[in-house]
């Protein structure tokens, strides 16, 4: 797989999205580099799903850039053979066939019907449900579909929008090994998704976005490793004196726990010194990619925005 468009696949500059008095993205800016999976992660209405948008052309920034192997999405040469995207799965006509629907894009995009065959193979759909209208498919089965459409011409880049979606295990373990694949074989792939675990597994880098803007960014080793110290203490409000009297810093955590910015020694030291029994404490990494993702985006996790109305 040839690289081009220089350093990182994609470059997200200062994007910003504003309907009316609402702000759905505010400044977001991050890279998505060759050979590496990049875990796109937020909660519901976070902006993930207009930031994607925005970056291939969809949506129109009120502020910011994006480019996508070094220009504009929009002036890429044959787009679908540079970077393959998937936002919406159930984005198909649900008169066509599976088929169908590969071959027009096929079409458009030049390239031989033995194509379509190799990519219906490579997502799994049988010929005979290749054969079946779009409107009867399960969502999987539209998922395989839609990944199989950003696949078709062979790009360089992948930008997905939840592709996991209505996967049973089986199909979640099969994109896993595509998607390594697509970036060990040097590509670059931009994923966004809910299941938390599968990021975790998949993901070189992660960008977390809370409330429509960054709230961490940077290579998941280095997250995991300075993702601070997890206590939880039947005195809660003592415990958090404590802690602001030996001047270290925590947020709220889920289960009346805290997440502190320190080592566990000194939060156990800090503890001590205030008399306060800590019931749990250890490093907040144990608790995988889910416990940092709920402590980076807790402030943001209701927050209605524009998104879900204009997804």
């Amino acid at each position: 797989m040839t690289r081009s468009g220089g350093e990182n696949a994609i470059e997200v500059h200062g994007l910003t999205k504003r309907y009316g008095r609402t702000t759905a993205v505010e400044d977001v800016s991050f890279d998505a580099r060759w050979g590496a999976i990049t875990g796109f992660l937020g909660p519901n209405g976070a902006g993930k799903s207009t930031t994607m948008r925005m970056m291939v052309g969809l949506a129109s920034p009120t502020a910011g850039h994006a480019t996508v192997l070094g220009v504009d999405y929009r002036r890429l040469p044959d787009p679908g053979r540079q970077a393959g995207v998937l936002l919406d799965a159930s984005a198909q006509h649900p008169g066509r066939a599976g088929r169908e629907v590969l071959h027009l894009a096929a079409t458009v995009l030049g390239l031989p019907d033995k194509r379509v065959d190799e990519v219906l193979t490579m997502v799994g759909l049988t010929p005979a449900e290749a054969r079946r209208r779009t409107g009867g498919y399960s969502l999987g089965m539209r998922q395989r579909l839609g990944i199989g459409h950003a696949l078709l011409g062979q790009p360089r880049v992948l930008i997905l929008d939840e592709p996991a979606n209505g996967l049973d295990p089986a199909g979640i373990h099969w994109m896993r090994g595509l998607l390594r694949g697509f970036a060990d074989e040097g590509g670059s792939v931009l994923l966004s998704s809910h299941l938390l675990h599968e990021v975790e597994v998949l993901a070189d880098d992660l960008v977390v976005v809370g409330g429509g803007s960054i709230v961490a960014r940077g290579r998941k080793s280095d997250l995991l490793a300075t993702a601070g110290t997890f206590c939880r203490s039947a005195d809660l409000p003592g415990l958090a004196a404590a802690l602001r009297e030996a001047g270290l810093a925590f947020t709220r955590a889920p289960g009346d726990s805290l997440t502190v910015s320190a080592p566990p020694g000194e939060v156990a030291r800090a503890a001590m010194a205030a008399g306060i029994v800590l019931e749990e404490l250890r490093p907040a990494a144990a608790g995988g990619l889910e416990e940092i993702f709920l402590r980076l985006t807790a402030d943001h996790a209701r927050e209605d925005s524009m998104e879900g109305a204009r997804r």
